[in-house]
C-alpha cells in the first residue's frame, strides 16, 4: 500500500521530444477558480526560497517540484455544452399611449393592472370642436362642387363658341349637287347671310301630275310610272314618290289628286321640259313642267374676305363639303374664342383643384375625429395610467403604458468568437436572482449581424423568448445559458485529466495502457491518445482512447494555477520532464 502511494505521488518524468505524438486541435476549456489568499501567500514564501535554493545549489542545479495527483475513473455523465450570458428581461411589446390633440377626457373606463384588447376604447375626449370642423368643411365641398359645375358650363359654352368660330371661315355646301353659280371671287368682301351661289341636284327630276281622284287612291308610292315627254313624245320611266291625300276640283267640277313621279335625268332634262305620265294604265289628267329634286342657296354664314375657292363652278359637290375659305376678322374672332376656351379650362382647373382641396379637408376633419377616440394598439395589460376622466391633457403627452406579456424577451450580447455556434431554435435555460430555486426555459428567436463593437471586441445581439414566465417581470436581470450541445451519457473524465495535444495520465494497470504512446511517463504510469467530444466546465466526453475501467490521473486546476505561476517565476519541474501536463 505504501509502495502505491509512494508511486502516485512520484513527479511524472520527461518525455522524449521525439516520440511526443503531434498536437490535437481540441482544448477543452477549463473552469476557472479563485486562487485563496493563502496560495498567493504560499507562492511568496516559494519564491523567496527558491531563490536562496538558485543562490546556494553547487553547479545551478534546479530543485525537484512535487506534483500530487488525483485519480479518477471515466465515468457516464450528461454533458451540456453552454453559452453563459446575462441580461434584462422585456416585455414581448410595449407601447405608450400619446394624444395628438389636446382638451378634456370625457370616459377613461379602465385602471392599471387591466387586460385590454387591441382597439379597445381607452379614452374619450370632448370632439365638439372636431364635429364643427366637419361641418364646415362639407359646406365647402358643397361650394367647391357648385363651383366646378359653373366653370364646366362655362368651358363648353367657349368650346362651343370656338367650334362656331372655327367652322365660320368656311362656306359648306348644303346638300348634294352641282355647284351651277359661283359668284364671287378671291378678295371679295362678303357679309354675313349672302348669297354667294347656288347648289343644284340635277340627277334625278321630279313632275307633279293630277289624276282623278278615284284612281289616284289605288296607286301606291314606288309604282311604276310611265313618263312620255312633250314634242319628242319620248318615253322614260320612273316611280311614284307622293301621292297628295286631298282632292282637288279640276275643270269640269272633276276631283283630282296630285302624284308625284321621280324620273332619273338621262341628262338633258331641265325644269322647261313639259311631260305626261300614264300610271297602271291610268293618263294624267294634264301635263307639268319637270323639276329640279333639289335647288340651294350658298351662304356665308359670316362676314369676312374670301381667302380661297376650293370648289370651283360646275363642281359636283357633297353635303358639307368646303366651297371656299373666309378670313379678315374671322381670324380676330377664332383667337379670341381660342383665348376663351384657354380661360375657361383655366377655371375648370382651379375648381378641381378646389374640390380636391376641399374634399382633403373633408376627410381631415372626419380623421381628425377619430383622434377624440383613443383606443389601445395592441393587447396587454396597463402598467400605468397618467390621465383620468375629468383631466385636460395637451398634446403629445403620455396617457398610458401598455405591457404585452404574454411572453418575454432578453438580450444577450455574444462575443464574435462565440456567435458561429448560435442559431435560431436553440434552447436556454434562464435564471433569476429574483427568483430563487427557479429555472426557466427559453429558445433563441433572433441572432443579430449587426454587431457593436467596442476596445477592439464585437458582440452581436441575440435574442431569447421566454413562454413560460411565471414569478418573472420586465425589468429583472436574468442570467442566460445557451445549450449549444447536449451528450446523454457520455464517457466523461474532468477537463483537468486532457491535454491540449489530446493526451490522458492513466495508471500502467488500466486496460487502455495496452495503447500506450512510446514516451516516457512517470512511474506506474503511461499516456494515451484520446478523441474527444464536447465539454461543459468540469467535464469532457470521451469518444475513444478509455474505457470506464480505466484509471485517469491528473492534476486539479487549483494546483494547475499554482505551477503555473511558478513557471513564470522560471521555475520549472524537471521531473515533469515537460509533459503534457498545464
Amino acid at each position: 500500500m505504501e509502495e502505491k502511494q509512494q508511486k502516485t505521488e512520484q513527479a511524472p518524468a520527461q518525455p522524449a521530444p521525439a516520440a511526443a505524438p503531434p498536437a490535437s486541435p481540441f482544448r477543452p476549456r477549463k473552469k476557472r477558480k479563485k486562487w485563496p489568499y493563502l496560495a498567493v501567500a504560499g507562492v511568496v514564501v516559494l519564491a523567496a526560497g527558491w531563490v536562496a535554493l538558485r543562490g546556494g545549489a553547487a553547479g545551478g542545479r534546479k530543485a525537484a517540484a512535487q506534483s500530487d495527483y488525483t485519480l479518477a475513473a471515466p465515468e457516464e455523465r450528461t454533458i451540456v455544452k453552454r453559452l453563459s450570458g446575462s441580461g434584462t428581461l422585456k416585455p414581448a411589446d410595449s407601447y405608450t399611449v400619446t394624444t395628438l390633440i389636446e382638451g378634456e377626457i370625457l370616459t377613461a373606463d379602465f385602471a392599471e393592472g387591466d387586460i385590454v384588447e387591441k382597439d379597445t376604447v381607452l379614452y374619450e375626449m370632448d370632439s365638439a370642436s372636431a364635429e364643427n370642423n366637419i361641418e364646415q368643411a362639407e359646406r365647402s365641398l358643397e361650394q367647391a362642387e357648385l363651383n366646378l359645375a359653373s366653370a364646366q358650363r362655362s368651358l363648353g359654352q367657349s368650346q362651343r363658341s370656338y367650334a362656331d368660330a372655327a367652322d365660320n371661315q368656311y362656306v359648306r355646301a348644303e346638300a348634294d349637287g352641282t355647284l351651277i353659280a359661283l359668284n364671287v371671287r378671291v378678295g371679295d368682301r362678303i357679309a354675313a347671310g349672302q348669297s354667294i351661289g347656288t347648289i343644284r341636284d340635277s340627277a334625278v327630276m321630279t313632275v307633279k301630275v293630277p289624276f282623278p281622284s278615284d284612281d289616284a287612291q289605288t296607286f301606291w308610292v314606288g309604282e311604276d310610272a310611265a313618263v312620255i315627254l312633250d314634242n319628242s313624245f319620248e318615253t322614260l320611266y320612273g316611280t311614284v314618290k307622293e301621292i297628295s291625300a286631298a282632292d282637288i276640283v279640276a275643270a269640269g267640277n272633276m276631283l283630282t289628286r296630285s302624284v308625284t313621279v321621280e324620273v332619273v335625268n338621262p341628262g338633258a332634262l331641265t325644269d322647261g321640259q313639259a311631260a305626261s305620265v300614264t300610271i297602271a294604265g291610268v293618263n294624267g289628267a294634264g301635263s307639268a313642267n319637270f323639276s329640279y329634286r333639289a335647288e340651294s342657296a350658298v351662304i356665308a354664314s359670316a362676314a369676312g374676305t374670301v381667302t380661297g375657292i376650293q370648289t370651283p363652278e360646275g363642281s359636283a359637290v357633297a353635303k358639307d363639303q368646303v366651297i371656299l375659305t373666309l378670313g379678315g376678322t374671322l381670324a380676330d374672332s377664332l383667337q379670341s374664342a381660342a383665348d376663351g376656351v384657354q380661360n375657361s379650362a383655366g377655371s375648370v382647373r382651379n375648381a378641381e383643384l378646389s374640390v380636391e382641396n376641399a374634399r382633403l379637408a373633408l376627410e381631415n376633419a372626419k380623421n381628425r375625429l377619430d383622434d377624440y377616440t383613443i383606443r389601445s394598439p395592441i393587447s396587454g395589460t396597463v402598467v400605468e395610467k397618467v390621465y383620468k376622466a375629468g383631466d385636460k391633457v395637451s398634446a403629445a403627452k403620455a396617457m398610458c403604458t401598455i405591457f404585452d406579456l404574454s411572453y418575454l424577451e432578453m438580450t444577450l450580447n455574444v462575443d464574435e468568437l462565440d456567435i458561429s455556434a448560435v442559431s435560431v431554435g436553440q434552447s436556454v435555460r434562464v435564471t433569476a436572482e429574483a427568483v430563487e430555486g427557479r429555472e426557466y426555459e427559453g429558445t433563441v428567436t433572433r441572432v443579430s449581424v449587426a454587431g457593436n463593437t467596442a476596445n477592439g471586441t464585437t458582440a452581436y445581439p441575440v435574442t431569447i423568448r421566454l413562454d413560460k414566465t411565471d414569478g418573472l417581470l420586465p425589468g429583472m436581470n436574468a442570467d442566460a445559458s445557451i445549450i449549444l450541445a447536449t451528450a446523454e451519457g457520455a464517457l466523461s473524465v474532468p477537463n483537468e485529466a486532457v491535454s491540449r495535444r489530446g493526451l490522458v495520465l492513466i495508471t500502467a494497470d488500466s486496460p487502455s495502457a495496452a495503447n500506450a504512446l512510446p514516451m516516457e511517463a512517470p512511474a506506474g504510469y503511461v499516456y494515451v491518445k484520446v478523441e474527444t467530444g464536447i465539454s461543459d466546465d468540469d467535464y469532457v466526453q470521451i469518444l475513444r482512447g478509455l474505457t470506464s475501467e480505466d484509471t485517469v490521473a491528473y492534476v486539479p486546476a487549483a494546483a494547475e494555477s499554482f505551477n503555473s505561476v511558478l513557471a513564470l517565476m522560471g521555475i520549472t519541474d524537471e521531473a515533469d520532464g515537460g509533459g503534457p501536463r498545464e
